[in-house]
């Protein structure tokens, strides 16, 4: 029995000798995956330039109406000919003319043994004057007043602005947006003591082009042609290696 108890005794020491040579291996590896998840960092940089739409296209409608064809076409032509004197009193050259749309207006009518039936009581014709110009104040200001005032019943959509050099500038703010994801990688990487070494990879995001001052965005990227002002966002997810 006392011949036993010693043999026990070792028994437990090399139990708790192996078992803490497991936990330190265990110890061990996960420093070492520490240390080498801790040699990347990734950061997001961006980029914001207020930029100015340098073209602007505008669409006006003009609507007549008439009982025969031939009237409704008399109509059309003479509106024609006010809204293209409109344009050149505004100093716009730069416009064309859609073809004519005709549509015949129809209605319910009594026929002479009572029973109703649709028949083509007019004809309704459209169409559009379009201006494409780099004269953007121009554009933004034109009022149409004058062609309502003159019979002409005429309608406007809203000015479209664009930004035509924006492929250009995407190159230019994803370079200002990296350089943006560097500094910020530098800087936590000081505060812990590393150092950033060279760019390891880089994620662009998409573009925003929002009006100015919005802060409206979109997971497919904005492109508004509703101001003239804008501002334009780039976004780069870049994954720096340490030292």
């Amino acid at each position: 029995m006392n011949e036993s108890r010693p043999q026990l005794f070792g028994m437990l020491a090399g139990l708790f000798l192996a078992a803490g040579l497991v936990f330190s291996a265990m110890l061990g590896t996960a420093a070492w995956v520490k240390i080498k998840n801790s040699q990347f960092i990734t950061v997001k940089g961006s980029a914001r330039k207020n930029i100015q739409s340098d073209l602007a296209i505008w669409r006006g409608n003009f609507v007549v109406e008439g009982e025969s064809l031939l009237e409704a076409q008399h109509k059309i032509q003479a509106n024609h000919t006010i809204v293209e004197k409109f344009m050149g009193d505004s100093g716009i050259t730069n416009f064309n003319f859609t073809p004519i749309y005709i549509e015949e207006v129809r209605a319910m009518q009594k026929s002479a043994d009572g029973w109703s039936q649709q028949r083509t009581t007019g004809y309704r014709l459209s169409q559009t004057v379009r201006v494409q110009s780099t004269d953007v104040s121009r554009l933004e200001s034109l009022d149409s007043t004058p062609l309502v005032e003159q019979g002409v019943l005429f309608t406007t959509e809203p000015a479209q602005f664009i930004y035509t050099s924006v492929g250009d500038m995407k190159i230019e703010m994803l370079a200002e947006a990296t350089k943006n994801a560097r500094a910020r990688a530098e800087q936590i990487a000081n505060n812990g003591g590393s150092g950033i070494a060279q760019l390891h990879d880089a994620d662009m995001g998409v573009f925003q082009i929002t009006p100015l001052h919005s802060n409206d965005t979109s997971g497919e990227g904005m492109s508004d042609t509703s101001s003239r002002e804008k501002t334009i966002t780039a976004v780069v997810t870049a994954t720096f290696l340490l030292k």
